[in-house]
């Protein structure tokens, strides 16, 4: 599969068979993560994976009750651990922890998508809550909730928002032009 086929694919999943994905293939999701970039190569992410149903039901409720979390087979809970990069780059290691767990969340989400598995990226949630039921230490941020599965049905295609609405040129004021919307959305 293309790369453009899998961004395209790519969509929230809340409705899950109960059969598991094997567990190489969450293997190769979580790998994935390992490749998001990084700032001075200290690596933040941390993820703890949860197939117990009891756990489950308890995160689906601090997901504010979304219920289709405790649903999943397995939920991924990817967290960030500023004990390194605290040392390095003092007030911005926060946000650069953010960012690399918002990488390393899309990298999983494209795998799964790649992988024909299905994913919600739930950032809807307790944070207290899900670092007391999973034991998470103080010093680590929950940055996002991941219940994945396959899907039960058809996803329902949603239209992608048009380039020239996000893309601004030189400066906020100059929008995307034309020439390049068309050179940048065409098919090869």
């Amino acid at each position: 599969m293309k790369f453009k086929e899998i961004l395209e694919k790519r969509h929230c999943t809340r409705d899950f068979k109960s059969k598991s994905p094997s567990f190489r293939d969450v293997a190769e999701i979580l790998d994935s993560a390992r490749y998001a970039p990084c700032a001075g190569g200290i690596y933040t992410v941390k993820i703890v994976i949860v197939d117990n149903k009891e756990i489950k039901a308890k995160l689906a409720e601090a997901c504010l009750g979304q219920a289709f979390v405790a649903k999943a087979p397995y939920v991924l809970v990817v967290c960030s651990d500023l004990t390194q990069i605290n040392r390095s780059y003092g007030k911005h290691a926060e946000m650069f922890a953010h960012q690399q767990a918002g990488a390393a969340v899309e990298n999983m989400f494209l795998k799964a998508s790649e992988l024909g598995i299905g994913t919600c990226w739930v950032g809807a949630f307790d944070e207290n809550a899900i670092k007391r039921i999973l034991r998470i230490p103080e010093n680590a941020f929950v940055e996002a909730v991941l219940p994945i599965g396959y899907e039960m049905g058809k996803a329902l295609k949603k239209e992608k928002i048009e380039l020239k609405k996000i893309v601004r040129f030189n400066d906020w004021s100059e929008m995307f032009s034309k020439g390049w919307e068309t050179i940048a959305t065409s098919k090869e």
